[in-house]
């Protein structure tokens, strides 16, 4: 089994966070309030520089005002993240 980290898969829920912070027009600044982290953090995982665990990525998509669950279902079934009709936010 290859690292995940560097992996489709792992660049696919990635950019599915990034496309929910996207959606609802939060900063990354934002974000890392949320979660009492650095904004650098939020940077170093949008980027792939750092990886996130299942604790970590429950916490990400409450901040994100999504269900995590169903953020997870999302991914499994394989849907790829759009970007149509969604405004890019600002860090």
């Amino acid at each position: 089994m290859q690292k995940t980290l560097r992996s489709q898969d792992y660049a696919r829920l990635i950019a599915l966070l990034v496309a929910e912070r996207g959606r609802i027009d939060m900063s990354q600044q934002a974000l890392a309030k949320k979660l009492d982290v650095p904004q650098s953090f939020v940077a170093k995982v949008e980027t792939g520089q750092r990886r996130i665990d299942v604790v970590e990525f429950i916490a990400i998509a409450r901040a994100l005002g999504i269900d995590p669950v169903k953020l997870l279902r999302e991914f499994v079934s394989g849907k790829a993240p759009t970007a149509s009709g969604r405004k890019r936010a600002v860090n």
